[in-house]
């Protein structure tokens, strides 16, 4: 069809306002246009109006193409998803729109019509609070990796240690780290990232298997590590009650109740909103940078008597070299101390884990957090440097044990720096001492230049880590419930207020932490929530690496500065450090990992989100189908491919159903559907059955691909698909169809139609055709339910009035549609192998006799014998079955095949062509001539002289079919072929007709005539 191009002819549209809006608020279904008519006599007035109704053309439209066309420029709306909450998804016209709408003639009087898409989006401007990379980012991920190590265990992690091997161990942390973060940085600019951190991250990358698995676990671990913190701070607040003696019950209570109270107002700030949170972590983000300056302040206030004798000393370049080397005690060894401060470098994810509550996560993102870890990396390191550079290792605390003047020459040992400040440490290298870098907890307090601060900055990390998991763990669960991975968690998807704050979330989470407080081991718990955390960022690194490995299109990440082997450097890193913190937490954490990719994997969430793993499997796909093109097919690696003409699958059941049994997990099965008729009529049909019958296959777990085409004829159709069906080596090599029973009654088109798809035989398909006496086809019986879509054959009944006899037709042809989705009763599989055509009458019964369905199915096999050959004849075929390893029940020679079929038979069959006979033999031969001229298709006396023979023996098989298979579950027959041009089609389909009638379901099947079987290693 050729488009109008010119303004004046352009036929002139609109859309109603009040029906189409061109905004996609509900689904995904295109707008409807409306053709305007101008018989009434109503104008345009130029500027889009149409009918009387004035509407603003977009501006865009009119200026990019100087007229009114139906097709859009491009815009962001057209590609967000449906339900966006940044935007209303905007519709663009479909193709067949375009293509159908300008191929209409209407009047038109050259006026611009109606611009479909003019409507502006909704303001979506709703009050909810957004933060911005510092409050939202950087904040929070300092204040949750900056934590009571900082100031109770970094001087024992650097006096084991050294400052040499401790330097190690932070950047050892910090890559981890900062890998980490830069897998994250490139996976969350890599498209619009909503609320739940790292669970939403991991899901949309590595899919829901993966995303479900780590998103329970991660918020779990969140929701138990606010109990940590929590306790962290009550023992820290038990410890000052002790000093001033003022204990409430003992000091285990002690915890437990200041934890819970503490809980209960964590809870409270979290509650009152995102903002109120906001603030709190800002205050206490002050108090810990005051509490940090107050300990490097204090190293360079003069030492009094009291802070030497505990060890700590001015800036001393002796004690900084005594310090170097590492002094393992107690059974402490690098791994070990690594373990114990690795913990402090985790809470990278606090900013991702508010994802949803970002003003744009894409730019907030890596920039907050690979900040924020090079600012707590470098405060770490500094802090315990200055540490290493004024506080010894070991001392006494007894501010007598001093060196008189002049003595220091003789000092020597361990405690060398200490003697040359006049002080004698030696009875450390004997008896425990309580003070030193290596002996005191408290050295950071002591370092200080006010002590009472470090205990407010030792509160204030403890309560704003405790304050950002309590604010994780419902937004990661809160995200993962809306995505329904766990249908028995839906409850917890609900949100409320302006922020869609997950209350219910909140309780849950404050729950499990006061559970943990009041019955939990935290010493044994630590170590796994550790390696959950360790286990979500290798899942970030594996996914940043596997996006980038599957080169998907669609990868196209804004942050650069990310390599793929560097991401799964860090992965492999993170699974090993789950290791050195703790074995047995590592393995905790893989085995609850794989239980739960296992069950999503079972349960499959019908969910999409182009993840990487599918471009793998893709990908996988491509390159496995192309190197089998570089490999010849061999006998023994031959397997059925099965192109079926079911039509739409749901309709011939039976005829699927013994497809799949062949090909199962094996092999390719393919459903073909033909519509027939005009190419513009059906090509709508073909694109609307795509995937709802693809979809219908996966639903009945039918290992089947579904394809469809238009044409004019069914024959031309098969004929399409014959030629294009597959791809290389991945191709069908058996057409499967059902016996078109009603032949006799068809159209002489139709059934030369039928005939003439035995042209597979010349594309070498092997052909099979399966007859069942009901028939096979009971869509007249899905379409009376008019639930084609959701009922199943076991399931139909006709819901229309009908008479008892079409109800019981009915239930017999839909219990015999479903007889092989049935296990079959202990019977026979016989096998009529008449004509050798390379083994494929034989393989296809053996296959099936390796199925649950058919394994109590024994086979029998039956083959021609001449007179007097019997067991000559037997002996033979058993050979050839024990090479080919194919087991049977018994072997039958048929020795009296050539014997004319009785009379009975013969009438059947008589009677079954006489409507299509010519009897030109009693005719005049000008009459004949004119009979044969007229009806061509017509079976000719002649024709039934010639091939007298093979007739016979279609009715006397069909007589020896009646007396040994009439009980079999299923009969194989050797399929007769009819030469090109020399039979009819009306008596080959008698042949057919007459072979297979009356007998339980039968195939004829015939290979192309190319080995399928062979006995050589």
């Amino acid at each position: 069809p050729t488009l109008v191009s010119s303004r004046c002819e352009e036929p002139v549209f609109t859309a109603s306002l009040m029906e189409n809006d061109a905004y996609d608020r509900i689904g995904d279904e295109p707008p409807n246009y409306e053709e305007t008519s101008f018989s009434g006599g109503t104008t345009s007035n130029g500027n889009g109006t149409g009918n009387g109704e004035h509407r603003a053309v977009r501006p865009s439209v009119v200026s990019a193409f100087g007229h009114d066309t139906l097709d859009r420029v491009p815009n962001i709306d057209f590609y967000r998803n449906a339900g966006s909450v940044s935007g209303n998804r905007a519709v663009r016209p479909s193709l067949q729109e375009l293509h159908d709408v300008f191929q209409k003639v209407s009047g038109s009087d050259g006026t611009p019509s109606d611009d479909v898409e003019s409507v502006i989006p909704l303001d979506n401007k709703d009050g909810t609070v957004r933060f911005g990379w510092i409050k939202g980012v950087l904040v929070r991920c300092m204040l949750n990796i900056w934590g009571v190590m900082l100031f109770i265990r970094l001087s024992w992690v650097f006096g084991q240690a050294g400052w040499g091997l401790g330097i190690v161990v932070i950047a050892l942390s910090c890559v981890v780290t900062t890998v980490t973060g830069l897998s994250m940085s490139a996976i969350c600019t890599n498209g619009v990232v909503r609320g739940g951190g790292a669970y939403y991250l991991i899901s949309r990358s590595l899919g829901p298997e993966f995303g479900g698995s780590i998103g329970l676990i991660f918020a779990f671990a969140n929701a138990v590590a606010v109990a940590m913190y929590v306790v962290g701070f009550a023992e820290t607040v038990v410890d000052l009650l002790k000093e001033n003696d003022a204990i409430m019950i003992d000091e285990l209570n002690d915890i437990r109740i200041i934890g819970c109270i503490s809980v209960v107002l964590l809870l409270g700030i979290s509650v009152a909103g995102m903002e109120w949170e906001a603030k709190a972590q800002i205050g206490l983000l002050i108090i810990l940078l005051i509490a940090i300056a107050n300990v490097f302040v204090g190293t360079g206030i003069p030492a009094s008597t009291d802070k030497k004798s505990k060890g700590f000393f001015n800036y001393d370049a002796k004690i900084f070299m005594e310090n170097l080397p590492p002094d393992f005690r107690n059974g402490e060894t690098f791994f070990s101390v690594f373990a114990i401060f690795f913990p402090a470098a985790t809470g990278i994810l606090a900013g991702a884990n508010i994802s949803g509550d970002l003003k744009d996560p894409q730019d907030a993102l890596p920039k907050g957090t690979l900040l924020a870890i090079l600012i707590t990396g470098v405060t770490y390191l500094g802090v315990a440097l200055c540490v290493s550079a004024t506080v010894v290792r070991d001392a006494t605390g007894n501010i007598n044990d001093t060196i008189a003047t002049g003595m220091e020459m003789l000092c020597n040992g361990t405690n060398t720096a200490a003697c040359e400040q006049g002080w004698n440490f030696s009875s450390c290298d004997v008896n425990s001492c309580k003070f030193g870098s290596m002996n005191n907890f408290q050295v950071m307090t002591m370092v200080s230049g006010f002590g009472p601060l470090i205990t407010a900055g030792t509160f204030s990390a403890t309560l704003s880590s405790a304050l950002a998991s309590l604010v994780s763990a419902p937004k990661v669960f809160q995200a993962l419930c809306k995505d329904n991975i766990y249908t028995a968690l839906k409850f917890f998807a609900k949100g409320h207020g302006k922020n869609n704050e997950p209350i219910r979330g909140y309780v849950l989470t404050f729950i499990i932490a006061v559970a943990f407080i009041i019955i939990a081991d935290l010493n044994v718990i630590a170590p796994i929530i550790s390696n959950f955390f360790l286990a979500s960022y290798a899942l970030i690194n594996f996914s940043c690496f596997h996006a980038s490995y599957a080169k998907s299109p669609g990868w196209r990440p804004a942050y650069r500065y990310y390599n793929m082997w560097l991401s799964l450097f860090g992965a492999v890193l993170c699974c090993g450090v789950m290791f050195v913190i703790n074995w047995w937490a590592a393995l905790l954490t893989y085995a609850i990992e794989i239980f739960l990719y296992v069950y999503v994997t079972v349960k499959k969430p019908n969910v999409n989100w182009g993840s990487s793993t599918q471009a793998v499997t893709f990908v996988s796909a491509v390159n496995n189908a192309l190197s089998l093109t570089g490999v010849e097919d061999h006998v023994k690696n031959f397997r059925p491919q099965c192109m079926v003409l079911t039509g739409a699958p749901k309709n011939r059941p039976a005829l699927l159903d013994l497809a799949h049994c062949f090909t199962k997990n094996y092999g390719l099965c393919l459903t073909c559907e033909v519509f027939v008729g005009p190419r513009t009529e059906t090509l709508t049909d073909v694109n609307a059955g795509m995937e709802k019958n693809q979809m219908w296959l996966n639903k009945k777990k039918r290992k089947a691909f579904y394809a469809a085409v238009a044409c004019d004829s069914f024959r031309q159709g098969t004929e399409i698909l014959l030629q294009a069906s597959g791809l290389g080596r991945l191709k069908p090599n058996i057409l499967m169809m059902g016996f078109k029973k009603d032949w006799r009654t068809a159209d002489t088109a139709g059934v030369q139609s039928y005939v003439g798809i035995l042209d597979a035989f010349d594309f070498e398909y092997g052909t099979v055709v399966l007859r069942m006496n009901q028939g096979l086809d009971i869509s007249h019986i899905i379409k009376a339910q008019g639930e084609s879509s959701q009922n199943t054959p076991a399931s139909a009944s006709v819901t229309t009035p009908q008479s008892p006899q079409v109800v019981v037709v009915n239930e017999r042809l839909v219990s015999t549609s479903t007889q092989f989705q049935r296990k079959q009763g202990k019977g026979t599989i016989d096998v009529w192998w008449m004509f050798d055509d390379g083994g494929l009458t034989l393989l296809l019964p053996y296959i099936l006799t390796t199925r649950k369905k058919f394994k109590d199915c024994k086979m029998r096999i039956f083959i021609a014998g001449q007179p007097g050959r019997v067991e000559q004849d037997r002996h033979e075929m058993k050979s050839l079955l024990e090479k080919f390893r194919i087991k049977y029940a018994d072997i039958h020679v048929i020795d009296d095949i050539t014997q004319n079929p009785n009379s009975n038979s013969w009438k059947m069959f008589e009677d079954m062509i006489e409507p299509f006979r010519l009897h030109e033999g009693s005719k005049s031969t000008t009459l004949a001539e004119a009979l044969r001229k007229d009806s061509p298709w017509k079976i000719s006396d002649a024709e039934l002289d010639t091939f007298e023979e093979k007739t016979n023996l279609q009715v006397r098989l069909n007589e020896l079919l009646q007396e040994n298979s009439r009980a079999a579950n299923l009969i194989i027959v050797s399929m007769p072929i009819a030469r090109l041009g020399s039979v009819s089609d009306h008596l080959y389909m008698a042949w057919l007709d007459i072979l297979t009638k009356n007998l339980p379901p039968t195939m004829l099947i015939r290979g192309n005539h190319k080995s399928v079987l062979t006995f050589y290693s």
